[in-house]
């Protein structure tokens, strides 16, 4: 059978036009010497869209918001690790069978443990989709004490319950203390950079701060934390390290993560985002 001359991978979000994939993956695979094109989809129909990974022969695709859930039951098999935080951000096309996989729970963990250690420490994450699961599980495998916080009562209850740790609404997170604080929500993501989920005043309650936002680099959220004296991790680590995970799982080669790194602050630099 023959192989497309070039290998396509994708990007299935929806919105996807401000995504920094494109420029961090395609910059990888150049330099890596494949012979590889990442194209960001903006999808309508997620079943068709999935359907088209195996009619055009598309080796892999990154899954963002707000699919990460909903393309599970598209796929022919699931990891364990996905399986457990029951979100995909990562497709796999072996031969026309689908699998799918999460990085995002090694891309947090990476980019918390270059800044404190995990184990024993009391982390509130706020927010209860699919990045929020992934949070959990990486929190809870090595050994952190994790609890929710999310606008949604109902959704947060469901999942507090389904992880097996505390929940809280927003209205009391005055109360609360944690050895780090996680946010899992677009709030404060561009263009509407002036947001925050938390106000700043309730912020010294926190060891380390970590938004999962990488654009802009130091959101409403970080700038407030950093103020009140908390170690700040913006978005970026996170976000690259589940790219260079997501290379491997295709490719089967480390990809240079310096690179992807410089790339990614050069394209955020150079949109004013600061």
């Amino acid at each position: 059978m023959e192989k497309n001359p070039t290998e396509i991978l994708a990007l299935f979000g929806n919105p996807v036009a401000h995504s920094l994939s494109p420029a961090m993956h395609n910059t990888a695979l150049k330099a890596m010497g494949l012979n590889g094109l990442y194209v960001p989809i903006l999808v309508e129909h997620l079943e068709a869209a999935v359907q088209g990974i195996r009619g055009m022969g598309i080796r892999g695709v990154s899954v963002t918001i707000p699919f990460k859930t909903k393309i599970i039951k598209y796929l022919d098999m699931i990891d364990q690790e996905a399986q457990r935080i029951g979100a995909v951000n990562t497709v796999v096309n072996r031969k026309g069978r689908l699998k799918g996989c999460n990085t995002d729970w090694r891309g947090i963990f990476e980019a918390l443990s270059a800044v404190t250690a995990i184990k024993g420490k009391t982390v509130l994450i706020l927010g209860a989709g699919g990045t929020a699961r992934a949070a959990l599980f990486g929190i809870l495998k090595h050994g952190g004490k994790p609890f929710i916080v999310n606008r949604t009562v109902q959704k947060g209850r469901r999942l507090a319950r389904e992880w097996n740790c505390p929940f809280y609404s927003m209205e009391e997170i005055g109360g609360l203390k944690a050895d780090i604080l996680i946010n899992t929500t677009p709030v404060g993501m561009s263009p509407n950079t002036d947001k925050t989920p938390i106000i700043s005043e309730l912020l010294r309650n926190y060891g380390v701060v970590m938004d999962v936002i990488y654009n802009p680099l130091k959101t409403q959220l970080l700038r407030d934390a950093e103020k009140a004296g908390c170690t700040i991790l913006s978005g970026l680590e996170m976000f690259i390290h589940q790219g260079a995970e997501q290379l491997k799982l295709w490719t089967g080669q480390e990809p240079p993560r310096e690179l992807m790194r410089r790339v990614v602050m050069e394209a955020l630099e150079g949109s004013g985002t600061k």
